[in-house]
């Protein structure tokens, strides 16, 4: 089984951080979308043992959010009043 060189993860996992869709990073870097996946995948899998095993016991006393709209399915102005029963639309 081939395996990225650290400078190849490095240069799609910048690009994933930098918002690069999946289809860019692959012109971008030569590396194929299949490989791009799995690497997005277990970038998440480490993240989230990371995130378990580190991340608990936290007291928030402000806390800040930003971009926290979001659309499901489609934006309001554009769903059908049969998909906002189904909860498509803005959240």
């Amino acid at each position: 089984m081939n395996v990225l060189k650290t400078e190849q993860r490095v240069r799609v996992v910048a690009a994933l951080v930098e918002g690069n869709s999946i289809n860019s990073i692959v012109s971008m870097t030569g590396v194929s979308k299949h490989t791009i996946l799995n690497l997005l995948r277990d970038l998440g899998c480490a993240a989230a043992e990371y995130h378990y095993r580190n991340v608990h016991g936290l007291r928030v006393g402000h806390l800040q959010c930003d971009e926290i709209w979001a659309f499901v399915g489609a934006k309001a102005k554009n769903v059908s009043a049969e998909k906002k029963r189904e909860g498509w639309g803005d959240v």
